[in-house]
């Protein structure tokens, strides 16, 4: 065996300078870090050869002062931290200008507004020179030539076409949470991303586009802030949901992104994720940015309880939004004519006059409201919206009603993973009134249930409360409270006019009346502007008259003639 021996400070070094700086992409975080922590408002990134041939991050911050430049590339110098109890700045270890000079050449041009003449700092090693130059004010840092002299560290480097998309979501992520600032990023000369100050739509707009940048919402809490995307604006992963705590953007504990998800409730289809992009605000001593070498990652003090208020944030800032969908595209007999619904401005649910009743499931209604909104059409999903209704009628029972002792406990099979999950879940079944007992040997005996479930006229209803609280569901109640919601809502073919404006009526008292349980909307919109444009009019609220209209008089035979107005 090898004896125990003391590393040469040489080979000690391009350890420590490779825990923060093993890419290219991990100087661009930490350069841009330094820009934001020194107030820059304008931010220039360049690339060559995915960032091994140069990186060169520009901005017009507080820059450094002659004095203290010689100081800046040494190992654990910074002018950020105060205690590592209670982080306010993006950077505070010390070691990124150091570990860079270990990792390839470092140029650092700096100047402070106030300073005539700026200071040139150039590091390599252990070789540290400075000399005076003339530059505008604010940080320019280029990296040069990284891991030329390390051959093992170069060759596990990633293509430079892999580290640029690294780099050009990197800075997106940077936009998403600094919107407010001029945000340039170059690769090999070429212009891969431009955002001007704006606010977090506008960003949104920049890095996704405006067709995604027109379909989010404003969220504006103590806790959090920034904006959510409308339900119908989903995918299928949790790419495009961005977090920043105080400032840092990070990838948070999977509780948050649940909590966030979990806010949307059955406004968002299962197994689909929205777009968001969230800074939360939370006080420093409960965040310990210091437990991932990138920085990457934080630790959140109490997280289940930030966890439940940021989905109250989220859940709050949905319910005050009208979320009624598009109606889909209608075509007319020669050409497609696509037919998009405006939404209506943030309120509560319309006044709508009911109209008639198509094919026996959906209700016809006018809406009666502002000029902006009246005359519009809209289409009534009946079974949808009487299962919003009962859900919301059951759930709030369920809060309230006790649980009814079985006379006779019902004895069920179980599956190996429902009873595993009849382990987990049992003592939060028990709490809204649900007693599931094993009963061993794959057996389990129902000996209450809710009271507000016991009178409905469900068949298997002890089954199908068992069966949906001992799924795979991650939320057994909603899911089950939805299941319920469901059998008793009218259905296609018994739905009157009478009956679509009960339901109607009862919709609109609702706290969420856009989308039934199962997240399949509740009501569709149709612009009467837009109704008229497809026919090739003018809002017919808005005809012109007197020198737009003429009177003409048809013939129709007879001797007989009628009046019309033609535009």
């Amino acid at each position: 065996m090898t004896p125990i021996r003391i590393l040469p400070p040489e080979i000690a070094r391009q350890i420590a300078a490779g825990e923060v700086v093993s890419r290219p992409l991990d100087a661009v975080r930490e350069l841009l870090d330094n820009a934001l922590d020194a107030g820059a408002t304008r931010i220039e990134v360049e690339l060559t050869a995915g960032g091994l041939g140069q990186v060169t991050v520009r901005d017009n911050g507080a820059g450094i002062p002659a004095a203290q430049v010689q100081l800046a590339p040494l190992r654990h110098a910074t002018s950020k931290l105060e205690s590592v109890e209670r982080v306010t700045t993006l950077g505070f270890r010390g070691e990124a200008l150091w570990a860079m000079s270990q990792a390839g050449r470092l140029t650092l041009t700096t100047r402070p507004a106030a300073q005539l003449g700026a200071a040139q700092l150039t590091a390599h090693g252990d070789e540290v020179a400075v000399s005076r130059v003339s530059a505008a004010a604010g940080t320019s840092v280029t990296v040069a030539q990284l891991f030329a002299h390390q051959p093992a560290r170069l060759r596990t480097q990633a293509a430079p076409a892999a580290e640029g998309r690294e780099v050009t979501a990197l800075l997106s992520r940077y936009v998403l949470h600094r919107p407010g600032l001029h945000w340039r990023l170059t690769l090999d000369a070429e212009l891969r991303l431009q955002h001007a100050p704006a606010d977090t739509r506008g960003a949104v707009g920049s890095v996704y586009g405006p067709l995604s940048s027109n379909r989010v919402l404003k969220v504006d809490t103590p806790l959090v802030s920034g904006v959510l995307s409308r339900p119908e604006l989903t995918r299928p992963r949790r790419d495009r949901m961005h977090f920043s705590v105080n400032g840092r953007p990070v990838q948070v504990p999977p509780e948050l992104e649940k909590a966030v998800i979990d806010g949307y409730a059955e406004l968002l289809p299962a197994g689909q994720a929205p777009l968001c992009v969230l800074d939360l605000h939370l006080p420093p001593e409960d965040v310990n940015p210091n437990v991932h070498p990138a920085k990457a990652q934080v630790a959140i003090a109490d997280l289940p309880a930030v966890a439940e208020r940021l989905r109250l944030a989220v859940q709050s800032a949905l319910a005050s939004q009208p979320l009624a969908g598009q109606v889909p595209a209608l075509r007319a007999p020669a050409e497609p004519l696509a037919l998009a619904g405006q939404m209506p401005p943030p309120g509560s649910f319309p006044v709508l006059r009911p109209l008639g009743v198509h094919a026996e499931l959906y209700l016809l209604a006018e809406a009666c409201g502002p000029p902006g909104e009246r005359g519009d059409l809209w289409i009534i999903d009946v079974h949808a919206a009487h299962e919003r209704v009962l859900y919301e009628r059951f759930a709030a029972l369920l809060e309230q009603a006790q649980p009814l002792e079985l006379s006779q406990p019902e004895l069920l099979h179980l599956t190996p993973g429902q009873l595993a999950r009849l382990d987990e879940r049992g003592a939060g079944l028990r709490a809204w009134g649900l007693d599931i007992e094993a009963f061993g040997a794959g057996l389990a005996r129902l000996r209450s249930l809710p009271a507000a479930f016991a009178a409905l006229k469900v068949p298997r209803l002890h089954e199908l409360i068992v069966e949906t609280v001992l799924g795979e569901s991650p939320d057994p109640r909603r899911e089950l409270i939805g299941r319920l919601a469901c059998a008793p809502a009218l259905r296609a073919g018994h739905v009157t006019l009478e009956r679509g404006e009960r339901v109607l009526a009862e919709l609109a008292a609702c706290t969420q009346p856009w989308a039934c349980p199962h997240g399949r909307p509740t009501v569709l919109r149709l612009s009467e502007r837009d109704l008229a444009h497809s026919f090739g009019r003018r809002g017919p609220r808005e005809v012109a008259r007197g020198r737009d209209l003429r009177d003409e008089r048809v013939q129709v035979g007879d001797g007989m003639s009628v009046s019309i107005e033609s535009e």
